[in-house]
């Protein structure tokens, strides 16, 4: 019998989804993300990804499908059966979306108080958390004060401080420079190794991704066309295999 420790963080089961009367965003797409797995979802732009984001924080609901996390249903149908502040789910956007009226401190306390944190616990949480993400002097100042991969470690010490289930990352490095970017993946990567975290990591960039994750899925063409360790060389799915030229070139 399975105990509640070997149940997925994550499961789609046979999700389907669309928008009004337009086409299928999803079909059929089953996945799974197992405790302190790190994988990352690839897909070419509109293909979906930001959609599953949506169906697991319980903004959307499936047209038909199950969503399970930790073993219980929290999406059926088209029911929400777990509301989203109740998913112990934490998330980075390609906006960050950090309260610029908030100081660091504030945005990191913001999630710990509506866990009910007692005061004592949160500073200590938040203190241990910047000192990790090297912010630690970085406390009272707000996002407009900060560089833009300052920014990107007050979202990623936000998400973790709260002590999620799973870590969610829409695209979270898009708008950086090269440099920039390399040198925060191997941050996250390191983070997210330390903390044994749960991570489903959105890109269209396979290379980026394998600096952070153990495990790949790639969507096209609405469904999961691949799953596994490492792409394919020989795979017949055009967009798998431009997806292997892609990540040799940036080798």
């Amino acid at each position: 019998m399975m105990t509640e420790t070997q149940h997925p963080v994550i499961r789609f089961h046979d999700v389907v989804f669309g928008y009004d009367d337009a086409e299928l965003v999803l079909d059929q797409v089953s996945f799974q993300v197992r405790p302190g797995q790190r994988l990352a979802l690839l897909g070419r732009s509109g293909s979906g990804k930001s959609t599953v984001i949506r169906l697991l924080l319980g903004l959307d609901a499936p047209h038909s499908g199950r969503i399970d996390l930790r073993g219980s249903i929290v999406s059926d149908g088209r029911r929400i059966i777990v509301d989203p502040t109740k998913r112990n789910l934490a998330v980075v956007f390609q906006s960050l979306a950090l309260w610029p009226h908030m100081t660091v401190r504030g945005n990191l306390e913001f999630g710990l108080k509506a866990r009910s944190i007692a005061a004592e616990e949160r500073r200590e949480r938040i203190r241990r958390m910047l000192r990790r993400v090297g912010l630690a002097d970085a406390a009272d100042r707000h996002p407009s004060e900060l560089s833009g991969g300052e920014r990107q470690r007050v979202a990623i010490a936000r998400a973790l401080v709260v002590e999620p289930d799973a870590v969610l990352l829409d695209e979270p490095l898009s708008n950086l420079d090269v440099v920039l970017k390399q040198d925060l993946l191997a941050q996250f990567s390191e983070l997210f190794a330390e903390s044994r975290s749960t991570v489903l990591y959105v890109t269209h960039d396979p290379a980026e991704a394998m600096r952070i994750v153990t495990d790949l899925c790639v969507l096209d063409d609405r469904h999961i066309v691949f799953s596994g360790q490492r792409l394919p060389d020989d795979s017949e799915n055009p967009f798998v295999a431009g997806l292997v030229r892609s990540s040799h070139f940036g080798a």
